[in-house]
């Protein structure tokens, strides 16, 4: 199938000590890297399923020191895989955005992160659908704690703008809507996600997926089940 837009998952591998540290207590450093392990896998199995999608995974971090790292590479061939670089979170979304484009030339990006195992091909092709099948030039989607969880953008040149936007703030939001609006776009909003940075945000997303690999190594911590 001829690939449509670009759906760009920008990743971190989850390394006991680096990856997850919000979970920790009640995680130890190696139970918050497996969660971490299990949300990208699972992410990857919903992307790759997407229809008229040409997956790329912008990725940072030590692969050979990380939580599962057989199950990871085997996971990455199915994608394209490019280093993230930058100076900060925003710079290195922006060049995810425009190395992506580089490898798929006048194709649209959809990107999301790592954080929202509970995704599914359904809900990522429907969040692309505004700069695919409606013409808009935009989509963000918003995140319960204040962030976003999708970016969206018919001209990937326009994700320069996150190279002035607070990252990892609650009104993070906000502000990329802002910077978005401020460079001449009209975005369209998709659904709101809950993203996992805490333990209660793990166990919530958990329930919400109950049968994947991030549901599971959720239950594992504290041998508390998952409903």
């Amino acid at each position: 199938m001829t690939a449509r837009f670009i759906l760009l998952v920008v990743a971190k591998a989850p390394v006991p000590g680096l990856a997850k540290t919000r979970l920790c207590p009640p995680a130890t450093p190696a139970q918050a890297a497996q969660i971490a392990a299990a949300a990208l896998l699972d992410t990857l199995d919903a992307v790759c399923a997407v229809p008229g999608a040409a997956p790329v995974v912008a990725m940072t971090g030590d692969l050979g020191s990380a939580t599962r790292p057989v199950e990871i590479g085997m996971a990455l061939r199915r994608v394209t895989t490019i280093p993230q670089r930058g100076w900060d979170f925003g710079a290195r979304l922006a060049n995810a955005h425009a190395d992506a484009a580089a490898v798929h030339a006048g194709l649209p990006i959809l990107q999301i992160g790592m954080d929202t195992p509970q995704i599914t091909p359904e809900a990522l092709a429907a969040a692309a659908a505004p700069i695919l099948d409606s013409g808009h030039d935009s989509v963000l989607g918003p995140a319960a704690d204040g962030g976003w969880w999708a970016l969206g953008l018919a001209d990937p040149r326009h994700a320069q703008v996150l190279v002035d936007v607070p990252m990892s703030r609650d009104d993070t939001g906000e502000r990329t809507l802002r910077a978005l609006t401020a460079s001449g776009l009209r975005p369209r909003t998709a659904a709101c996600l809950s993203d996992v940075d805490t333990m209660a945000d793990a166990r919530a997303v958990a329930a919400a997926c109950p049968d994947g690999r991030f549901a599971r190594a959720v239950a594992a911590v504290g041998g508390r089940a998952v409903a």
